[in-house]
């Protein structure tokens, strides 16, 4: 049974069951630890150049399309109409807080009694154990980072210098996105650079009104339709993965039976696996790099299988770390030896310091008069964006950093107010009347990496297996408070250009973390006195260890991250596979 339950089945043939045995058997060319959106990534690009690849996975199988089990049910086949109990929430008072969480997709987030943290501040830790990790259930948006992005923290005086610039990283983006399948519109705009997209998602007519309204009042504004990780028209490259056009269900958190969103699951893993050099294993809980002192690197990955306790280390040339941002700093923090006693490669003590988060406080909602005539058909997976306008070339505020804002507007069935009893068929019949339009904005802000805010490993408490508990120190200063300010001023006014009426800004006040972005804690730098990474997402003090997921990052920037991830963990493997061949790993 544990066979069964822990071998991979993308393909039987190259998806293998690893028992704990010998060093032969246990060794590889290379082993990524974690499968999410970075770690699919790493594994399919190794593959792809022959290498022999291990990808260490802490929770279970989800095999594409069988293992999504609400993929295909109605609203009225859930028992709570897709909405979690009150145990549930009770037992779960954290991650029941996470976007996308519910009936339909708890299945995807793990459960807060089993992975414990410790919470020094107020911080909620969104995780999701499984093959294919947080890449079930992410938001999907796609957008580049402009080039103000890579110099603005340094330029400005508010962070370090990142290491590689734009130019670095365009060709990489093109890469990926040529293969993820991103849909979005040539828009030209200086902040929000143009990538090589599939036809975007169609404005809905308000939203069109708003966009032409908005872009006509403003010179340095910019709403445009969403930059999304969703197969719109497929290619030759789509089809030969087995994905399908995106059906506009909405319900992509469920996971996709046709593949149209990007995930793991649906892409880069089966790729890896059609090579015929890949093996997953799931239930494998990193506990450590194992560093050689006589060779001075890297020589392995010790881990706990998740089921029996049982420790197996497992061995190879070069090792991906993609956990996510904090899985990956703890499991480094984790990897003592003689000559990293405060963590692997920690020779300049910033590993699992300058963590940070998007500001998502800020939000707006607004009503849309007019349009009683006019609907749209299916339930559109992105949503429009509007580019940052703060910050650019100077620093024009009275905060450091910059934000762009997710919008749009929809209809709902009408509501039926004048009827206070919600029974029968006069009701039923009201519901098949719309109801008025709204429109929304809500902000995504940089955020600074500071010392501060750090993560880091409790001297007393451990996890199920074994391992130190993770503590978080990391919190809101004042610089996001007067970014939102200014967004929620901001908003509104753009709001009233678009046209909307009665609008309703307010602060959210969540605790960061609920974002899903947390980034930093094994940064990138030019200086090994200052960074754990150089320029190539390679550990300055052990150069057989990569770090391609949100944990390198040296500043937050303003545009979701995930897209960069893929790009910086390609742009790294191929680097990789360049040194190994020349002997210098």
């Amino acid at each position: 049974s544990l066979l069964k339950e822990t071998n991979m089945a993308f393909d039987p043939t190259s998806a293998i069951y690893i028992p704990s045995g010998g060093t032969a058997q246990n060794t590889f060319d290379a082993i990524v630890i974690g499968s999410g959106i970075s770690g699919g990534w790493a594994a399919k690009e190794l593959c792809d150049k022959g290498l022999k690849t291990l990808v260490l996975e802490r929770g279970r199988q989800v095999e594409h399309v069988k293992d999504y089990p609400t993929a295909m049910m109605k609203a009225w086949e859930f028992p709570h109409r897709l909405r979690p109990t009150a145990q549930t929430i009770k037992e779960n008072p954290l991650i029941s807080q996470a976007a996308g969480y519910g009936e339909d997709t708890a299945h995807f987030f793990i459960k807060d009694k089993d992975h414990p943290y410790i919470r020094e501040k107020d911080f909620n830790w969104v995780r999701g154990y499984q093959v294919g990790g947080k890449s079930l259930i992410w938001g999907r948006a796609c957008p580049r980072w402009s080039p103000y992005e890579f110099t603005a923290p340094a330029r400005l005086g508010y962070g370090a210098e990142w290491p590689i610039r734009y130019e670095d990283v365009a060709p990489w983006y093109t890469h990926v996105e040529r293969f993820a399948g991103v849909c979005g519109n040539k828009d030209g705009i200086e902040s929000m650079p143009d990538g090589d997209f599939l036809p975007p998602f169609d404005f809905n007519c308000v939203e069109l009104s708003m966009k032409t309204k908005v872009n006509a009042r403003y010179k340095d504004r910019f709403m445009v339709q969403g930059r999304w990780a969703h197969i719109t028209q497929p290619n030759d490259i789509h089809t030969q993965q087995g994905r399908g056009k995106c059906q506009a269900r909405n319900k992509c958190m469920r996971g996709c039976p046709w593949g149209a969103y990007f995930s793991s699951n649906s892409s880069t893993l089966p790729w890896a696996a059609k090579t015929g050099n890949l093996t997953v294993r799931p239930h494998s809980v990193a506990h450590s790099i194992i560093y050689d002192e006589q060779k001075a690197k890297a020589v392995g990955v010790r881990v706990v299988d998740a089921l029996t306790k049982e420790t197996t280390d497992y061995f190879a040339k070069i090792i991906f770390v993609n956990a996510s941002a904090l899985n990956s700093t703890l499991i480094l923090l984790n990897s003592i030896s003689k000559r990293f006693p405060a963590g692997l490669g920690n020779d300049s003590g910033a590993l699992g310091r300058y963590v940070g988060f998007h500001n998502y406080r800020g939000v707006i909602d607004a009503d849309i008069e007019g349009f009683e005539d006019t609907y749209y058909y299916g339930n559109n997976p992105s949503e429009c964006m509007l580019a940052n306008f703060r910050n650019l070339k100077k620093q024009d505020t009275n905060f450091v950093g910059g934000y762009m804002a997710f919008m749009g507007a929809y209809r709902n069935r009408s509501e039926a107010p004048e009827r206070p009893v919600q029974i029968g068929a006069d009701y039923k019949d009201a519901l098949t009347e719309a109801g008025d339009w709204h429109a929304y904005i809500y902000m995504q802000g940089e955020t600074i990496l500071k010392a501060s805010n750090r993560v880091y490993l409790s001297d007393t408490e451990k996890d199920q297996w074994g391992i130190p508990l993770l503590v978080t120190s990391v919190d809101y200063d004042d610089n996001d408070v007067a970014m939102m300010q200014d967004f929620l001023t901001q908003g509104a006014e753009i709001m009233e250009a678009a046209g909307a009426k009665n609008i309703r800004p307010y602060d959210r006040n969540w605790p960061p973390g609920l974002d899903i972005h947390e980034m930093g804690g094994c940064r990138m730098g030019a200086d090994p006195k200052t960074s754990v990474l150089n320029q190539w997402n390679q550990m300055h003090a052990c150069k057989n260890v990569f770090v391609t997921d949100g944990a390198c990052m040296t500043s937050t920037g303003v545009q979701s991250p995930s897209i960069y991830y893929m790009a910086l963990t390609a742009r790294a493997v191929d680097y990789a596979f360049g040194e190994l061949k020349k002997g210098n790993l």
